[in-house]
C-alpha cells in the first residue's frame, strides 16, 4: 500500500429519540437504506450482519456510476457504541474505522461520531503537501455526513425523510 498518514473527523449530534432509535438507524438494513450515502431511491443495495464480525455493504447508484461502501463490525455495545470498519473499494485499499458513542440524555440522545481516516499520499510529497491532504479529507467527509445525519436525525424523528426534490 501506498503511503498514508491517519487523521481524524469528529461530529457530535442530538437526536430527540432514545439512543435505541438511533441505534437501530444504524443497525438494520432497511433503515440504513433510508439515509446512508444518499437516498432510499438511489441506494441499489443495502445488507449487513449487525453483529460482532459481522460485514455491511451499501451501494448507491448516481450519475450512471455505483458507489460501493463495505465494513465489518468490530464492536457493537446496545444501545451505547459501534466501532466498524469502512471502506470504498473503487477508490482505493484505504480502510478507515468508524466509532459511534450514543449516550441518553433525558428524552434526547447524543451521538459522538468519529471517523479515523486513512489519507493516501502521493510520492515526494512534503509535510505541508500531507498537513493539507488531511486537511481537505477531513473537510470533505465532514460535509458528506453532516447531510446524511440531517437525514438520519429526520429519519429517527419523524420516520421518513423528506428528500429535496
Amino acid at each position: 500500500m501506498q503511503n498514508t498518514s491517519k487523521t481524524t473527523l469528529t461530529m457530535t449530534r442530538t437526536f430527540e429519540v432514545p439512543a435505541e432509535s438511533v441505534m437501530n438507524a444504524w443497525l438494520d438494513a432497511q433503515m440504513m437504506k433510508k439515509w446512508l450515502f444518499t437516498m432510499e431511491h438511489t441506494n441499489k443495495v443495502a445488507t449487513n450482519d449487525p453483529v460482532e464480525g459481522g460485514t455491511w455493504e451499501i451501494v448507491d447508484h448516481r450519475g450512471g456510476v455505483d458507489y460501493r461502501a463495505i465494513g465489518m463490525y468490530l464492536t457493537i455495545d446496545r444501545p451505547n457504541l459501534i466501532r466498524q470498519t469502512f471502506r470504498m473499494p473503487q477508490f482505493g485499499e484505504a480502510e478507515d474505522i468508524i466509532t459511534v458513542q450514543l449516550k441518553n440524555e433525558g428524552n434526547d440522545s447524543k451521538m459522538t461520531f468519529t471517523q479515523e481516516i486513512t489519507v493516501p499520499h502521493e510520492e515526494n510529497w512534503s509535510q505541508v503537501d500531507i498537513e493539507k491532504a488531511e486537511k481537505e479529507f477531513v473537510a470533505s467527509t465532514e460535509q458528506g455526513w453532516h447531510y446524511m445525519f440531517l437525514g438520519l436525525k429526520q429519519l429517527v424523528e419523524t420516520g421518513k425523510i423528506n428528500y429535496p426534490e
